[in-house]
């Protein structure tokens, strides 16, 4: 397979996760990078030895020279950046969350799709290998079709230190954390009908909502609680981990603090380890996020060889937006949301 030039634009805080990923991705690597500050530009080209660096996304696809762009930067520029992409017809991916509103995510998928390019969202949490290993057991129908589940991240961890912009948003951790566990809930249990939620803000010094939680209808039937947190004080700290519970026809599927995978049914109980890997620039707790953040972007490297459609493309990642924007709708309204509607 013909290696892969990428850019990078972006060197934030999460993005030298990304470039330590690159550097272990079969097929690709990264060539350029680009950010209006020039002291990011500085280290992270420096610490991956990039040697084009650019402090304006129009001059790096003027430029070109690549074959794909990894847009890492914050919420606010993710439209204009991606319909740059488009314009210049790279394949993208963006980081989550993918925009500021559902139509600018509609737009942008839009743009991509006329341009005839791959988009792509940085949705790694579905990438993790726990959450791969309970995906795995039922579709070895471990535990019969499924009909309840609780995808569950409660935690006390400052996340504001290393991001504190997370502080200053009118909303918090449904956009920031919550679209990932949704995101969960429907590769787990299906696309989602309709859904009700609650939120507060427990934490004083920040803008936003820290605690949700969210009942959501799925299409196939089954129905599941979506419960977030960053408020909850815990005698051993979970972070970061999602902890799952699944009751199906035939048994059950429990993902436990410490990456345990319980499975119940007619032959009995197992308890399987399905610990993440410690990569080797990766580094506790954070490693079972930075695994993902390795596989997610290994899957975009393969599909873009085959030609195939992404797990997390900007098309079915709409329909994970549309459950955060749903959820601030019905917290806001006190009501439960038609999801489809929204997307309509």
């Amino acid at each position: 397979m013909t290696e892969l030039k990428g850019a990078l634009i972006g060197c934030g805080f999460f993005a030298v996760n990304q470039m330590h990923a690159w550097n272990d991705v079969r097929g690709a690597s990264i060539v350029a990078i680009c950010d209006r500050d020039p002291e990011r530009l500085k280290v992270v080209g420096d610490q991956f030895g990039i040697a084009r660096r650019y402090g304006d996304a129009e001059a790096l696809f003027a430029d070109g020279g690549f074959d794909f762009v990894d847009i890492a930067t914050t919420v606010q520029s993710h439209r204009t950046l991606v319909e740059m992409a488009a314009r210049n017809k790279v394949p993208a991916i963006c980081q989550k969350p993918f925009a500021k509103t559902l139509s600018d995510a509609k737009a942008m998928v839009e743009a991509c799709r006329n341009a005839g390019i791959p988009l792509m969202v940085h949705e790694n949490f579905r990438w993790q290998t726990p959450i791969q290993a309970v995906r795995n057991a039922l579709e070895a129908d471990a535990i019969g079709t499924p009909f309840w589940g609780r995808f569950s991240f409660r935690s006390a961890y400052d996340v504001f230190s290393g991001q504190p912009y997370l502080a200053e948003g009118e909303r918090f951790i449904i956009e920031d954390l919550g679209i990932h566990t949704l995101d969960i809930a429907r590769y787990i249990l299906g696309d989602v009908r309709s859904l009700t939620a609650r939120t507060k803000r427990v934490n004083p010094r920040i803008k936003g909502e820290d605690v949700a939680t969210i009942l959501l209808d799925h299409e196939n039937g089954a129905t599941s609680v979506v419960d977030v947190s960053y408020a909850t004080k815990l005698s051993r700290e979970p972070f970061p981990e999602t902890l799952i519970e699944l009751d199906g026809s035939e048994g059950t599927i429990r993902l436990t603090q410490g990456y345990g995978l319980q499975v119940t049914n007619a032959k009995g109980t197992t308890t399987t380890d399905v610990s993440p890997r410690l990569l080797s620039w990766a580094s506790r707790p954070w490693h079972n996020i930075q695994e993902s953040v390795y596989a997610i972007q290994q899957h975009w490297v393969d599909q873009l060889a085959r030609g195939a459609e992404h797990s997390t493309s900007g098309a079915d990642n709409l329909k994970t937006f549309a459950l955060v924007e749903a959820a601030y709708d019905s917290a806001a309204r006190g009501q439960t949301i038609d999801v489809g509607a929204m997307l309509r």
